[in-house]
């Protein structure tokens, strides 16, 4: 069905997420940094990204921002999925051009429901 790419520093998250979107049929790479995701997308393309806010090294809004300014990353769905879930975070994710923004803790149905309408499935 696919490849996401799920960016988060917390290894418990990684692994709830990677399972639920296992389960939904989808190849899972992980990161838990910016400098390794981006690794990640050298190494190769994925049809979708899982990106979480608060990383050890930058935020997810500066890598978003990036990717959607590079012409390689630029049509990539990024889902923001942060604790930060005022007005505001939610306004500032989809500024840096953020396809969708997902509260922790994530509701695997709408997490699942989310990457499928954004994968075009």
């Amino acid at each position: 069905m696919g490849t996401v790419l799920v960016v988060d520093d917390s290894k418990t998250i990684l692994e709830m997420l990677a399972k639920c979107l296992t389960q939904d049929g989808l190849t899972v790479v992980t990161a838990m940094n910016g400098a390794d995701a981006l690794a990640q997308l050298d190494a190769q393309t994925p049809d979708i990204i899982v990106l979480d806010v608060v990383l050890p090294d930058r935020s997810g809004f500066e890598i978003c921002r990036e990717l959607k300014a590079e012409s390689s990353t630029s049509n990539i769905p990024i889902i923001i999925c942060s604790t930060k879930d005022t007005d505001m975070d939610k306004f500032w994710g989809k500024k840096q051009g953020a396809d969708a923004y997902l509260t922790k803790p994530i509701d695997q149905e709408e997490l699942s429901k989310t990457v499928k309408q954004l994968m075009g499935h």
